[in-house]
């Protein structure tokens, strides 16, 4: 099994960026492809990136692409979802989800969550 935590959200004003870390327990955590998802109230949960077990896969939705940037840290056990030039629009809880299968832009696909970090966006 793989538990996972995120740490990072927060309040930021639009155009401000964030850092967003997932701290994985466990010793296969290379074995793990990792994704990262939001959800809003009354939404279903929406893909937001995902990257390959050594990190050279990297994929994102288009709503991100080009302002968020996932990596992952194998020795540290750790996935990362730098966010940057922030919209009010990126307001959601952020989860982030471990599947020995990668680049699952499917929530129903993946076996681990972690209990999510709300990030704010002010406009």
């Amino acid at each position: 099994q793989v538990q996972l935590a995120e740490s990072g959200g927060g309040l930021v004003q639009a155009g401000g960026s964030l850092r967003l870390s997932c701290a994985a327990s466990g010793r296969t955590f290379s074995s793990y492809a990792m994704g990262w998802f939001r959800q809003t109230p009354g939404k279903e949960r929406e893909f937001v990136a995902a990257i390959s077990w050594g990190g050279g896969g990297t994929y994102y939705s288009d709503s991100v692409k080009g302002r968020f940037t996932i990596s992952r840290d194998n020795a540290k056990n750790t996935v990362y979802l730098q966010m940057n030039s922030l919209k009010p629009e990126d307001t959601a809880v952020y989860y982030c989800a471990a599947d020995r299968v990668p680049n699952l832009r499917s929530p129903a696909l993946y076996d681990y969550w972690g209990q999510g970090t709300q990030v704010t966006v002010s406009s």
